[in-house]
């Protein structure tokens, strides 16, 4: 699907494309299905700051099948499945078309036991939870972390991977997702809309504060999580953070800010957790490539829960 100017959800074009052909370390991937992200929507309003000029096609993470492999590549053969996500800036070719090329430095297997279209969901989301909550947070067992937004695509990779480390979920979401929360595994669940975040955590940590919040959705972070921090702890967050940042100083607080580099590592870090059970990606719609204005629209309309899925082709 050919975004052919910045804009509305409505200006996607199908057109026929001649076949890309995998370049000195490139794998040539036959897309089953590609999920669609927040970002998405951002580049296709307007795609200037991440370096793009149309006509351009969108899509950062794909699930599909390695149809031909590049000079230089040993560690991928014709038939593997292989899950990951492309690069943004200065990308044109993404993951709303039938073939996507890729470096084989940022591709890694498909869990096993997962269909392309769950497989497709976890890459660009539950990368950035696995960056923001294992490694920058490295949530430790018996500590308590606050995650903003946890219904949402990172928010819910984010709860599970906090509880596979140990940790005590506390999580806000709207009135109602509050039940996916707990079936996520969060501990203690606030609604955005009536409860105070702050609050809630004091009163769970006995005064003391979370150890590790994480805020998604881009807010005043000194507002919102400072007060539920305790002191010498860290916060980790994926939007550029808003706010007077001197206040953390007051509480020797350490922020992490969160952006996805593309790696084939984080992905085989997360395999495992995929593949014992322990998580598993929350899909809200699944809608064929023809309509991905549709799943713009969903986008646009922020009460979607986990992620939107493009089913791009057939598994065989």
């Amino acid at each position: 699907m050919v975004l052919p100017k910045f804009g509305g959800s409505d200006l996607f074009e199908m057109h026929e494309l001649e076949r890309p052909e995998p370049d000195c370390g490139e794998v040539l991937v036959r897309v089953v299905a590609s999920a669609v992200n927040p970002v998405d929507a951002k580049l296709r309003a307007n795609g200037g700051w991440a370096k793009l000029d149309p006509p351009v096609i969108l899509g950062y993470d794909v699930a599909g099948v390695v149809e031909e492999v590049g000079p230089g590549v040993s560690d991928f053969r014709i038939g593997d499945e292989v899950y990951y996500t492309p690069e943004i800036f200065g990308n044109p070719h993404g993951s709303y078309a039938q073939y996507n090329v890729a470096s084989s430095a940022i591709v890694a297997r498909k869990p096993t036991g997962l269909s392309f279209v769950e497989a497709c969901a976890i890459p660009l989301a539950g990368g950035t939870a696995w960056e923001a909550v294992i490694r920058r947070l490295a949530v430790r067992p018996g500590e308590t972390i606050l995650i903003h937004g946890g219904a949402g695509g990172v928010g819910s990779f984010a709860v599970q991977f906090a509880k596979a480390a140990g940790a005590r979920v506390i999580a806000s979401a709207g009135a109602d997702n509050q039940d996916l929360l707990r079936q996520l595994g969060a501990d203690v669940t606030i609604d955005y809309r009536k409860d105070d975040a702050a609050e809630i955590t004091l009163r769970e940590t006995y005064g003391y504060g979370a150890d590790a919040p994480f805020d998604i959705e881009g807010v005043d972070i000194v507002a919102r999580c400072l007060p539920a921090v305790r002191p010498f702890g860290r916060i980790a967050c994926i939007l550029p953070p808003q706010g007077d940042l001197s206040a953390l100083y007051q509480k020797n607080i350490t922020l992490h800010g969160t952006f996805l580099i593309r790696e084939r590592r984080r992905l085989e870090e997360m395999r495992p957790l995929f593949e014992r059970k322990q998580a598993h990606p929350v899909i809200d719609t699944v809608l064929p490539l023809q309509e991905v204005g549709k799943a713009h629209d969903r986008l646009d309309s922020h009460h979607g829960r986990g992620k939107i899925v493009l089913q791009v082709g057939s598994d065989r």
